[in-house]
């Protein structure tokens, strides 16, 4: 993991890291509601059900109460994930850190 980030979205890059080696996925996600809660999820293709890792985390956040998301994290092999999910809930200024199976930041995007 790289020093640009703080120990708290260092976490969310562990609990997507975790997501996306329990079952082999390529991509996990973890994500950062609005009262500090984190939840993860990994890229699932198994017949009729298709979820990328980051709609994984934002409809457990949603099933959780959640109403807002403070930071999400991809890691694996995405170059452009499906950011729309996190404005939904969230709007727009929400940070997205795409990271590299190590942990370590390719890029940042925004909501």
């Amino acid at each position: 993991m790289t020093d640009e980030m703080s120990g708290e979205d260092a976490k969310l890059v562990t609990l997507a890291r975790g997501a996306r080696g329990r079952i082999g996925a390529p991509e996990g996600a973890a994500i950062r509601d609005e009262m500090g809660r984190t939840y993860s999820g990994a890229t699932i293709h198994s017949g009729s059900l298709q979820l990328t890792a980051l709609q994984l985390a934002v409809a457990q956040a949603i099933a959780a109460g959640a109403t807002g998301v403070e930071c999400a994290v991809v890691v694996g092999s995405s170059e452009s994930p499906d950011i729309d999910c996190v404005a939904e809930i969230s709007g727009s200024g929400v940070p997205v850190l795409l990271c590299s199976s190590d942990g370590a930041v390719r890029s940042r995007l925004t909501t």
